[in-house]
């Protein structure tokens, strides 16, 4: 079986942005979501929005695209959802956000996405995690700080990951 660490943050919205996803159902959404993950080999850290988006943290395999899992665990749910007898249908939009990331920044982004609520009643989003339709200036095409360090360092830091 190959080795691998791929984390990802993912993001989409209900269709139209509707606030779908309501206190009384947030938890079933989530439960569907996490579900069909795991199904597909993915591990999920953390499930976590408001009414009319989602964020997933997961370590997605290489086996499997990211625009294939994503489109299978937003479709799955959905469709699971819309079985059930609730008095409205759960419908996504198509697009979505995936940004990848090292564990080392694993802690915080768990963090971001189970503090989802807080950061929106505070304003302390991050911007282009919660990107809306209309900005058009995509902030990942701005020139990001330089991490770039010597080799020693680059070994050394990635020597400490290894826990035995």
């Amino acid at each position: 079986m190959p080795y691998w660490q791929l984390f990802y943050h993912l993001v989409w919205t209900t269709k139209n942005r509707d606030p779908l996803i309501l206190p009384d159902v947030e938890s079933i959404i989530y439960d569907l979501l996490r579900t069909k993950a795991i199904g597909l080999g993915a591990t999920v850290f953390a499930i976590g929005g408001m009414p009319d988006h989602v964020h997933v943290v997961a370590s997605i395999p290489p086996k499997i695209a990211v625009a294939k899992f994503v489109g299978q665990i937003k479709a799955v749910a959905a469709t699971k959802f819309n079985k059930m007898d609730l008095p409205y249908v759960l419908y996504w939009q198509q697009e979505y956000g995936a940004f990848s990331f090292d564990g080392k920044r694993l802690p915080n982004v768990i963090a971001y996405v189970q503090q989802q609520k807080e950061h929106h009643a505070n304003q302390t989003t991050i911007p282009v995690l919660e990107r809306h339709k209309g900005q058009t200036k995509w902030l990942l095409r701005e020139p990001g700080p330089v991490y770039a360090v010597d080799d020693k360092t680059w070994r050394a830091e990635l020597a400490s990951l290894v826990k035995d």
